[in-house]
Formats: C-alpha cells, structure tokens, sequence
C-alpha cells in the first residue's frame, strides 16, 4: 500500500470548522512537504481550483501549478500528482510544464486529469465549459496530444479543438508521467479505461470499492491494456481511544458551530437531496471523505486500510486536520505498524 495525502491548498478541509490552525504560508506547506517524507508518505495530490469549495469563494485557494516546483525543490522523493483541468490549460503549455517539472523532480511527476465540473469558476476565470460528454471529448483529445507532445520528435494535430503544426517539445520528461483519472459515469469510465493509467475514487466502503474496481478491470481488459492501479481518497481520524475519535467526529460534523456553517449546510441539503445522515457527513467533509471509515484508534485504521488492499486498492488519497500533527501521528502510528507486503 502507498499512501498520498491532500496538498492543503485551501487551508483546511472541513466546512464546519472556519479555524483548523492550518495556513497556505509557504513555511507551512515547506514543512508539511518535507516531514511527509520522514513520516513514511509517498505522494502528494495538489488540487487545482481556482475558488475555495470548502471555506467559500473569497476564501484563498492556492495554485496548483506554481506550488508543485517549490514543493519539488524541498522534497527528494515524494510523487508529485498535479492536477489539471483541460478546459484550463492547452496540451501543449501543459506538456512544455511537465517536461521543465521532470528537470527539478525527475521521474517524480504525475497527473490528475480532472474534467472540469464548476460552471460558475468557469465564467469567472473566462474558462470555456463544457457539458458532460463535451467534457469527456475535450479531456480526450487533449490527452491524445499531450502523450504525443511527450513521446514524439515532431507533432502535427488536427483535431475539433486542438490544432498543432510541427511541434516540437524538449527535453523529454525521464519516464511519461502516470495518468490518474476518476469519473463515475459510464463515459468518464469508458475514456479513463482507455487512456488512464490509474482510476481514483471518493471513499466508499471497501465492499463498494471492490465492485468498483472490478468494474474497471473488465473495461480496461477488453482494451487489451496494461492493468490498471486503483486509489481511494479518504478523511482520518486517528485517536488512542475510539471514543476520542468519535467525539472528534461529531466536533467537525457540527453544521451548527456556527450560523454561517448552518446556513451552508441548509443550501447544500436543499440541492443535495440525499439522506439526511449521509448529506451531513458529505457536507462536512469534502470528497466522501468520511465513507472510508478511517475513523478510530490505529489498529482500527490498519485494519480498514488492509481492507481496501484486499479489494485491489494500492494508493490511499487521504486528508487530515489540522494536518501537521495529524500526519505526524499516522506516520508514527499507521504507516510505521502498516504491514507490507
């Protein structure tokens, strides 16, 4: 199993909680970075958003892109999966990017390809956005190019949204970086078993991912494709005692902390329509975080984690708050006890 944390970009992960005692100061992110390394991580997934999705609009978001060098200047080992959205970016800018990365952090650099899905970011950042499908057909032509800008000498294109003539691109990144993809529609799943290399999924339950990754196996085998690799984000809570965990839990799921979280809270249920249980864990946690269950005492975590192992995951994509001392902690208590192999 590896393990991957979120870059804190927006300065916390939960709605209901406005101070976490975490910063977007590059002396944090400096030191978040380099004592992942000693605590055992092995990737960071730095996110790309323009607007802040959990502590709201004017609330500050960091760039993706101009973060992911300095954490590579500080880090020696550490997988770097950018984010990046199509509509946002040319293939070939997005190419030229990489292969300068690959020189500060060779072999260290990968993708999250995201279709982009926030229409009103869009509209303020003068981003085209597409609907669904569209969505899918731009991150697929864009791919397309983006492989061949990163393989061949010379690269003409004509496409519906992309047109290169006689590119060239050097250097050549050391190794092509890993794709990683998620989407849940059958679409997004069509085109990630085609071009991706890895499929990542918000938390769910080990049985629900299991079902998911079988999915994807049978997809990515009738294309006669190298298997893929499967990731799963999750939020912890790691305490000595469950009922410390538990209590933290229903501290960060307290939509009424304040009235500005309730009101919140009351829009996202309104537009939501789920379960009212399931919408409040949703809501407080981004990215179906606290589905993975990685609530409870280490040996507890340890041992839902081997669960995930067993339905075929091998990366846990997971968020921590407030991050410096709850990575420390999963460092010294989960990935140093986690049995491998």
């Amino acid at each position: 199993m590896r393990f991957g944390y979120w870059m804190p970009i927006f300065g916390g992960w939960l709605r209901n909680v406005p101070d976490e005692d975490m910063s977007i100061d590059w002396s944090y992110i400096r030191d978040l970075a380099v004592g992942a390394e000693r605590q055992g991580f092995d990737l960071t997934l730095i996110a790309e958003l323009n607007l802040n999705d959990i502590k709201g609009h004017r609330a500050p978001a960091l760039d993706c892109w101009t973060l992911a060098p300095a954490v590579a200047a500080v880090t020696e080992r550490t997988e770097l999966m950018l984010a990046v959205r199509p509509n946002y970016h040319a293939p070939s800018a997005t190419a030229k990017a990489l292969s300068t990365l690959d020189t500060i952090a060779p072999g260290r650099t990968s993708l999250n390809v995201v279709s982009s899905w926030w229409k009103d970011e869009a509209a303020q950042y003068g981003a085209p956005f597409d609907v669904h499908d569209a969505r899918y057909a731009r991150t697929q032509e864009w791919l397309e190019v983006l492989s061949r800008l990163l393989t061949e000498d010379t690269v003409t294109h004509n496409g519906a949204l992309y047109n290169l003539q006689g590119t060239v691109l050097e250097p050549k990144p050391a190794r092509r970086p890993t794709v990683y993809m998620g989407g849940e529609s059958p679409t997004a799943k069509q085109l990630i078993s085609a071009q991706g290399d890895a499929y990542v999924m918000h938390g769910d339950s080990p049985e629900t991912i299991a079902a998911k990754i079988a999915d994807m196996r049978e997809r990515r085998q009738a294309q006669g494709l190298a298997p893929l690799s499967f990731g799963v984000s999750g939020y912890v809570v790691c305490r000595d005692t469950e009922e410390e965990a538990q209590a933290e839990l229903q501290r960060i799921l307290n939509v009424r902390s304040s009235p500005e979280a309730y009101a919140s809270y009351q829009d996202f249920v309104e537009g939501s329509q789920l379960e009212s249980q399931v919408s409040l864990e949703e809501y407080s946690v981004s990215n179906r975080g606290l589905r993975a269950g990685l609530v409870g005492t280490p040996e507890q975590i340890i041992a839902r984690i081997k669960a995930y192992e067993e339905a075929g995951v091998d990366l846990m994509l997971l968020q921590f708050s407030p991050q410096h001392t709850e990575m420390d902690r999963f460092g010294r208590e989960v990935i140093a006890a986690y049995p491998q192999g």
